[in-house]
């Protein structure tokens, strides 16, 4: 609701720059797609990565 009002703002303000900006935001969110696949699997790599080094700790703390 914040993005949407402060667009509102500035259609008010400056009306060339909001229509660009609406244009610009869905060319700017396909670019940086790549980006946030790569951070999800890299993410997950290392969350296996820290399951698999602290599974002798929590094995051991069950017993």
């Amino acid at each position: 609701m914040t993005k949407f009002l402060l667009w509102c703002l500035l259609l008010f303000f400056c009306w060339p720059l909001a229509l660009f900006a609406l244009v610009a935001y869905p060319i700017v969110w396909l670019l940086l797609l790549p980006f946030r696949m790569v951070g999800i699997a890299v993410e997950g790599a290392l969350g296996l990565v820290w399951a698999v080094v602290t599974l002798p700790a929590r094995l051991l703390r069950a017993i």
